[in-house]
């Protein structure tokens, strides 16, 4: 998906859609290799601390674009 704007502006764009749905979008502090190369965000709900998404293989394997299409996808079932 093209967009414009660099990978900050994005980061922001998805962190305020992901707080209108009561959801924190994380990042990666210290990613090792892996996460580089894959990924680096997870999502997690404030209150119960769980994590939701972004985490199926490893901590934070999932990248800003498929972030944004679970927000999409969820944000149609609240």
């Amino acid at each position: 998906m093209s967009r414009p704007g660099n990978k900050r502006s994005v980061e922001r764009r998805v962190r305020r859609v992901a707080t209108r749905l009561n959801l924190h979008l994380m990042i990666a502090a210290k990613p090792d290799a892996q996460v580089r190369a894959h990924g680096g965000y997870m999502l997690r709900e404030p209150i119960t601390m769980r994590i939701i998404f972004g985490n199926k293989d490893y901590p934070f394997c999932a990248d800003i674009d498929e972030i944004e299409a679970f927000l999409e996808a969820y944000e149609q079932t609240v």
